[in-house]
């Protein structure tokens, strides 16, 4: 799919090195002064790369469709993925945003609400009811994002240790309609 010069497909294992220069440059980017500065220069593209890889590979087939890339150019600038929320390690009906990231300078150019887009899309038409996802509660930028995308706090918080460090997030939750599964287009 083609959205405003942003071309939105599956990831594929070819993409794993691509993914994670987006997800490391992302996190290093947007969680400064959020995240100890010892674990954002400490972040490894080739570990990140890695781990995309097992996921694929161990996700084949139930997996296909749920991890979807951003390209300008031929460039993957944006990724994100969604699968079920997990309460307490169980799969429940809803779906959850994972992960979404957009180069640092291509962010405010629509890669992220083009993704954004597709993944509330893919997972209505999936069958979920809502999209649920976690965003740390002092990045002021992303909440605006989510927000903007129709998402709202539901009021349940938590905190995550990284580096002895708390870092708290706010769990966020968005309805999904016939018409986001309308607008699922993928290739």
């Amino acid at each position: 799919m083609d959205s405003g010069g942003t071309h939105l497909r599956d990831m594929t294992i070819d993409d794993c090195e691509a993914v994670a220069r987006v997800r490391v440059r992302g996190w290093q980017s947007a969680y400064a002064g959020m995240i100890p500065r010892a674990h954002l220069d400490a972040m490894s593209v080739e570990e990140d790369a890695g781990r995309r890889r097992a996921h694929l590979v161990g996700s084949a087939g139930e997996g296909a469709g749920r991890d979807v890339v951003a390209e300008r150019d031929g460039q993957v600038i944006g990724w994100g993925c969604y699968g079920p929320y997990r309460d307490e390690g169980k799969p429940t009906a809803d779906a959850e945003l994972y992960a979404l990231y957009v180069l640092p300078d291509h962010r405010s150019t629509g890669a992220g609400r083009a993704l954004t887009a597709q993944l509330l899309a893919r997972a209505a038409a999936d069958g979920h009811p809502r999209m649920l996802l976690w965003v740390l509660t002092e990045n002021v930028l992303a909440r605006r994002f989510y927000e903007k995308a129709g998402f709202v706090p539901d009021g349940t918080e938590a905190s995550f240790d990284v580096r002895g460090v708390a870092v708290p997030e706010t769990r966020y939750a968005r309805r999904l309609s016939a018409a986001d599964a309308a607008a699922v287009r993928r290739g």
